[in-house]
C-alpha cells in the first residue's frame, strides 16, 4: 500500500502537493475508481456466489474468505472481490467467513427480483419468508441504498423488518410464513406487512441471522424471491 501510496506523491513525513496537473488525474482517478467499484458489486458476474441456481440471493463474501484469498493464499489476493465488499459494507471480521452455530449473525443480501431484474423503488414486491427460520435469536430484514449502501431514507422510521420486534404486530399466514411486501404505498390490508421504498430510486436488502443454527449451514432454509406485484 505504501508503494501505491508513493507512486502518487503520498509518504510519510513528506508534504503531499499535487500540482494543478496531478490535481486533474486524481479527481478523474476517484471518478474512475467510483464506477469500477460500483461495477464489481452491482454487476457481478461470479454466479457461484448465488446460494443455488435457483435464487438470486447471494452470499456476502466471493471465494467465502475474509481476507480474499484465492485457494487459501496459493492463488494470490482477489483484489476485485476486496473492491467488491469495501464498496459494499464498512467492516470485515474473521467472524463473518466462519461457520458458528448458535453463535453471531449470517447474512444474505438481495437486489434482483425473481426474473433477474434490478429492484425498483416505484414498484410493488411480494417476498416470503419460510416459518422455522433457522436463527436462535432472531431475524431481520433491512432495505438500504444502493447508491449510499446505508439504510434507505423512507417516512418509516426504521426501513426493516425484525422477527423479535414486529412478531406481534405482522400477520402470519396459515403455514407460519410471512409475507412481506416493498412498495412506496402500503397494498390495502397489508399495512402492517409492508416495508415503504421510494419511487425514482433502485433498493436492495440484507437479511439477518442472529445466532444462526445448523439448518442454515445446510442450505434447508432460504427466504423466498422477492416477485413483482403486476
Amino acid at each position: 500500500m505504501r508503494g501505491l501510496f508513493a507512486s502518487i506523491g503520498i509518504q510519510k513525513g513528506k508534504p503531499f502537493a499535487p500540482d494543478a496537473r496531478m490535481k486533474k488525474i486524481l479527481t478523474d482517478a476517484v471518478a474512475v475508481a467510483n464506477g469500477t467499484a460500483r461495477a464489481l458489486l452491482w454487476y457481478e458476474r461470479n454466479k457461484s456466489e448465488f446460494f443455488n441456481e435457483n435464487t438470486y440471493w447471494k452470499k456476502g463474501f466471493i471465494g467465502n474468505s475474509w481476507e480474499y484469498l484465492r485457494d487459501e493464499g496459493m492463488g494470490g489476493r482477489h483484489l476485485d472481490a476486496r473492491t467488491h465488499f469495501y464498496y459494499f459494507a464498512t467492516v470485515n471480521t474473521p467472524a463473518m467467513a466462519m461457520k458458528l452455530v448458535g453463535k453471531g449473525s449470517k447474512y444474505a443480501w438481495g437486489y434482483l427480483d425473481s426474473k433477474g431484474n434490478y429492484l425498483d423503488g416505484g414498484m410493488t414486491y411480494k417476498m416470503n419468508i419460510p416459518k422455522d427460520a433457522p436463527a436462535e435469536a432472531f431475524i431481520s430484514i433491512v432495505l438500504y441504498d444502493p447508491q449510499t449502501r446505508s439504510e434507505l431514507q423512507t417516512g418509516q422510521p426504521y426501513p426493516s423488518y425484525s422477527s423479535a420486534r414486529d412478531k406481534d404486530k405482522v400477520s402470519v399466514n396459515s403455514d407460519g410464513s410471512i409475507d412481506l411486501y416493498f412498495s412506496p404505498k402500503a397494498p390495502t390490508g397489508k399495512e402492517n406487512n409492508w416495508l415503504q421504498t421510494v419511487p425514482g430510486k433502485g433498493w436492495f436488502c440484507l437479511l439477518r441471522l442472529y445466532s444462526p443454527t445448523e439448518a442454515w449451514y445446510e442450505g434447508k432454509w432460504l427466504p423466498g424471491e422477492i416477485e413483482l406485484v403486476k
